[in-house]
């Protein structure tokens, strides 16, 4: 009984899952400039693998494969803030003529020496 109860709800991690990372890329492609696309890759993509990666444990039903994916999980939500603010400095930071959507406030100059 409890084997079919989470099988069941790995399974609906998954479809969730799956449903997120679909969203993180339909983000992707449809936003209109770079730091709003990299909102949508970073946020929706995490939880979205996140849920996929959680949903591996509850089919299994294997302790060394939920630990596989427990870490699997920490290291997706260490990694993924930190990249998406790694690359957004370095669009704020880069030399090009990449257009905004929002007002930059703080009146970044685009100094790669900062």
């Amino acid at each position: 009984m409890i084997e079919a109860v989470a099988i069941y709800a790995g399974c609906v991690l998954l479809v969730v899952g799956a449903l997120f990372c679909l969203l993180a890329a339909v983000g992707v492609i449809r936003l209109p400039d770079l730091l709003t696309r990299m909102h949508a890759a970073s946020k929706a993509g995490a939880v979205g693998g996140g849920m996929i990666l959680l949903a591996v444990p509850l089919v299994s039903l294997d302790g060394s494969v939920a630990l596989r994916a427990i870490l699997g999980v920490m290291f997706l939500v260490l990694t993924t803030p930190v990249s998406a603010h790694l690359l957004a400095r370095a669009s704020l930071k880069s030399t090009d003529n990449v257009t905004f959507t929002a007002l930059d406030e703080l009146g970044h100059k685009k100094d790669p020496s900062l």
